[in-house]
């Protein structure tokens, strides 16, 4: 703590106490402010889950990113990444969240306030015709004032920290809400990247389905002339025609499914978005990379969210500080200083100096248990705050352990459906031979043909799922967050301790 500042009498009349000059007494009371704090130590409790991640190791050989990698490297389709860029510059999740941000900034600059002293110019001009009957003299009066001064009202001397609690509580709603910020900007980029690979997953979908179509039709035209010169039947006719229209429908519920993925997308993107159908099955390689999720601890840092719920918990125990101080007495500074005069040519000249000084000290004594009350209820939401970080933390991973096993188990099924496609193409192959030969009647080609399409359409299913589960992945470890912290909450922390006195 400070040493205060003793106002010690002149050498020359030790008995005389000239009065103590206000800025001296301002000065004081700054060496004094702020020197003791209510608020109990924070401790962060223990993450409540297991140290490592069961699926962690089991294609960490094909990882190549980390959480820290940022989402333009990590996503490295060159249309994903123009369309991520345009979300988060258009989205008005994305809009809001900032806007929250800069609400809590603007809060926490009111009471940072708090902690300095409101210093006004006040200028007052008066003139005032006192009668006859009211003046000491029998003769009627006229009389000016004229008043300038420097005023400060009620200025709190912090000496129990209850203004610098609710300050530090303050600061840290503020860094949370920048942190559930960076949350959303993240969150957003994750969306945008799985609506996009639905989309594309759609487009291959169409792709295979307007092949079989084509392929039936012709089929099915094949068909119709050898019904015609009478070398076919008319049952094989109509499975043909049956298969050639379930072929269409697919395609039509597709095309369906397509147009609302792309409206889903421009709500994230917050503009109009024109991705053409892709012609080619996109490479899976050389959509995003692959993550190592690290260990569970990681995620202290590397969560948004999770760096939220911490700042919440510093701010429900600054609160508990705000609360235990008042308690304590409450002592505010008044005062001004300044000239006075009757006449406006001398209002700066002569001996016009005038100046005024009064502090105040209240104390509760009874207030039917508010003050406890209030206590209860900052330890109470402290408490809350608790068990809120505590559920992030296994929120965060279980998040985790789904996308790895995700991950893992989908990359086994991607094989697998690799190999029971070409199977069924050469089921398919095997079946139209048979035919050709009289050996099988057609129903047996249909039956490989049907099996066909669905194990290409789920083969493309899986896949996307698979990228899906990384991009899961990714956003569960926190990942590009740092590519949306902003500068704001480091400035204001390091502001306020920067100019917090000494104790």
């Amino acid at each position: 703590m400070d040493t205060p500042v003793r106002l010690a009498p002149t050498s020359a009349h030790p008995r005389r106490r000239h009065p103590a000059s206000p800025s001296l007494l301002a000065l004081a009371a700054v060496a004094l402010a702020g020197c003791v704090s209510m608020a109990p130590p924070l401790e962060r409790p223990a993450a409540p889950v297991p140290a490592t991640f069961a699926q962690a190791g089991r294609i960490d050989t094909q990882a190549t990113a980390s959480a820290a990698t940022g989402w333009r490297d990590y996503f490295t389709d060159p249309a994903l990444q123009a369309l991520i860029g345009q979300a988060l510059d258009n989205s008005r999740d994305l809009r809001a969240a900032v806007l929250r941000v800069e609400e809590a900034q603007a809060l926490y600059g009111i009471r940072r306030a708090d902690r300095f002293p409101t210093i006004g110019l006040d200028a007052a001009a008066t003139r005032s015709r006192t009668p006859r009957d009211f003046s000491l003299t029998g003769q009627p009066m006229t009389a000016n004032d004229f008043q300038v001064g420097l005023g400060m009202t009620a200025w709190e001397l912090d000496f129990w920290g209850r203004v610098r609690s609710l300050e530090d509580a303050a600061l840290q709603n503020f860094l949370a809400t920048d942190a559930a910020r960076q949350a959303t900007a993240t969150s957003l980029a994750g969306q945008v990247a799985n609506s996009y690979l639905v989309l594309r997953e759609l487009d291959e979908r169409i792709a295979l389905t307007n092949e079989t179509i084509a392929t039936r039709a012709e089929s099915l035209r094949i068909f119709r002339r050898r019904y015609e010169l009478g070398s076919t039947s008319k049952f094989d006719l109509t499975q043909v025609e049956a298969q050639w229209r379930q072929a269409r429908t697919l395609g039509a519920q597709l095309e369906q499914e397509r147009t609302a993925q792309a409206n889903a997308l421009a709500l994230l993107v917050g503009a109009p978005v024109e991705l053409p159908p892709a012609a080619h099955r996109f490479d899976d390689d050389h959509v995003l990379r692959d993550v190592r999720p690290g260990l569970p601890s990681d995620l202290l840092a590397n969560r948004p969210d999770i760096v939220a719920a911490e700042h919440q918990l510093a701010a429900a125990n600054a609160n508990i500080g705000a609360a235990r101080a008042a308690f304590f007495p409450r002592i505010a500074l008044t005062g001004s200083i300044g000239t006075a005069s009757l006449e406006l040519d001398s209002l700066f000249t002569g001996p016009n100096r005038a100046w005024s000084f009064g502090p105040t000290l209240s104390l509760p004594i009874f207030d039917g248990g508010r003050n406890r009350s209030n206590l209860q209820l900052a330890e109470v939401r402290r408490d809350q705050a608790v068990v809120q970080y505590e559920k992030a933390i296994q929120s965060a991973f279980r998040d985790v352990s789904d996308a790895l096993n995700a991950r893992a188990q989908l990359a086994r099924q991607v094989t697998d459906l690799q190999a029971t496609l070409d199977l069924q193409a050469e089921r398919a192959r095997l079946a139209k031979l048979r035919y050709d030969n009289g050996a099988t009647p057609y129903l047996e080609v249909l039956d490989a043909q049907r099996d066909l399409l669905a194990a290409q359409q789920l083969l493309v299913q899986t896949r996307r799922a698979l990228l899906s589960s990384r991009v899961a992945l990714y956003t569960a470890l926190g990942g590009g967050a740092a590519d949306f912290a902003g500068p704001a909450a480091a400035d204001a922390s390091v502001s306020t301790s920067s100019d917090r006195p000494a104790s």
